[in-house]
């Protein structure tokens, strides 16, 4: 996507209204003294920088901030600051950013649902045992790529592409654990479609009796079971959640082995999931619902 005046403005338009109704809420909560110099940059100035930075075609943090923002962007961000003060910003806007897109960045249920999770790789495998960032934080976990070692980040999506939920977790965990979180799944009913590795007997009950029917294939060495002809149809169509996990990594690229901290690791996935919310056209399943008078006769 290219970056575009109109594209800044109405990103910093949102979050900046966000950015006042937040520190407006959170003022009398805060504890401890409260800081009298504000830093030259503001939070929604640092949050749409990071959401440009993942919407276009850069690669790199720092070329696209020294060589792109404080020469091209200096009339809509004037004061700019050096670019080891930004990182520390950044960091300093986790909060604000993870709640902004909790509330302003996820679509609404229709019903149908996937569900799929992707990993994401902080390091390559021959240098596992190098990594100092991540020791005794990420985990090696395998996926049908092979082995790896970082992190899941489990996505919810709608049929039209939107994402309704997302939860990081260790790259060991099982992808069934995030559906046992009524937190995760609050915002979704109807069915929801997943692949083979979701497959429980105890996690579909537990999900019908809350008004989710979880649907998947079976496996070669199970039984066969009925199922409706429009289940099997979705169920072809559960490709769309991979397509999106394929745009966050290589067009949001939420996924690199460049990170100093968690607390940048956090940042650079939580700015990837807003740009993809930005993204003027999504993965969508495209389907037309026909009414008949037809009478169907059951023998």
């Amino acid at each position: 996507m290219n970056i575009t005046i109109d594209k800044v403005t109405e990103i910093f338009y949102l979050t900046d209204e966000f950015c006042n109704h937040f520190t407006a809420n959170i003022s009398s909560f805060r504890i401890g003294n409260i800081p009298k110099r504000k830093p030259l940059m503001s939070d929604s100035e640092v949050i749409t920088l990071m959401v440009l930075f993942h919407s276009g075609s850069f690669r790199n943090m720092k070329h696209f901030y020294q060589q792109y923002v404080q020469k091209h962007l200096l009339s809509e961000f004037p004061q700019t600051v050096s670019y080891n003060r930004f990182t520390e910003l950044m960091q300093s806007a986790v909060l604000p950013m993870t709640i902004f897109l909790k509330t302003m960045c996820l679509g609404e249920c229709t019903g149908i649902s996937f569900v799929d999770s992707t990993p994401i790789r902080v390091c390559k495998n021959k240098r596992i045992k190098r990594n100092r960032v991540f020791k005794d934080i990420a985990t090696v976990g395998k996926s049908t790529m092979g082995y790896f070692f970082g992190f899941k980040l489990h996505l919810i999506i709608n049929d039209k592409g939107e994402i309704l939920n997302f939860v990081i977790t260790q790259g060991n965990v099982d992808d069934r654990e995030p559906l046992k979180n009524e937190r995760f799944i609050q915002a979704v009913k109807g069915k929801l479609y997943a692949d083979k590795g979701y497959l429980s007997k105890e996690l579909t009950h537990m999900l019908f009796v809350d008004g989710l029917h979880l649907i998947t294939n079976i496996r070669n060495n199970m039984k066969n079971c009925l199922m409706e002809l429009k289940d099997k149809i979705m169920l072809r169509k559960r490709s769309v959640i991979e397509t999106i996990n394929d745009e966050l990594k290589n067009m949001c690229q939420i996924e690199h082995s460049r990170h100093r901290s968690f607390g940048n690791f956090l940042t650079n996935i939580l700015s990837g999931l807003i740009a993809y919310s930005f993204f003027p056209k999504k993965p969508a399943i495209k389907y037309e619902v026909q009414k008949t008078s037809q009478v169907s006769l059951f023998l």
